[in-house]
């Protein structure tokens, strides 16, 4: 009789091929730049969060090649139109403490209101809870939009800290937790 082997953290893959209906994820490429700017570059996306110019070109890159650094990004694509709409990575994989973190997201405007982010998050905890028994999400304490979508799929406050932002000056953010229990129970039927 074979034997079942627990996965483990090491087995993460932090840039599989998700798809879901709506979206797929997959990896973020160089040759993504143009495309993946061109959803980034409107201003409203950026207003509450601690980099608020993220949406020019010079200060996209840095985020850019810091997803790219990540070897954990993905691009965000629409299904039906085949466009890339945003982007999300995994982060901060700590074998120790049986964690990732799922951040740096972000969709067009046209696909704010739930649903597409809902698929995002619904297919990356999926992949995430395989590996690991939390998922921490950090957002800044002024981007209020995106505490209202970690509501929604059942993220429960953990802490605030202090990062470093764009400018070198720190910021307070909010972490997030789901875990894999509690994801059993209201993360699905979000």
């Amino acid at each position: 009789m074979p034997t079942l082997r627990r996965r483990t953290e090491v087995d993460f893959d932090l840039q599989p091929i998700l798809k879901g209906e709506l979206i797929e994820l997959r990896p973020l490429r160089p040759q993504d730049f143009d495309a993946l700017f061109s959803a980034a570059s409107d201003p409203k996306i950026w207003e509450q969060h601690p980099e608020s110019d993220r949406y020019q070109r010079k200060v996209f890159q840095r985020f850019f090649d810091g997803a790219l650094e990540s070897k954990g990004a993905f691009a965000i694509i629409e299904r039906k139109s085949g466009r890339i709409i945003g982007s999300s990575r995994y982060c901060n994989l700590d074998l120790t403490n049986r964690e990732v973190e799922v951040g740096w997201t972000f969709l067009e405007r046209e696909f704010w209101g739930g649903t597409y982010n809902r698929e995002l998050k619904q297919l990356m905890l999926d992949h995430a809870f395989r590996f690991v028994d939390r998922v921490l999400f950090v957002v800044g304490e002024q981007n209020i939009r995106s505490q209202k979508a970690l509501a929604k799929i059942g993220a429960s406050f953990l802490k605030k800290v202090q990062l470093p932002a764009g400018n070198k000056i720190l910021k307070t953010n909010i972490v997030f937790v789901i875990t894999a229990k509690s994801y059993c129970v209201v993360g699905r039927s979000a």
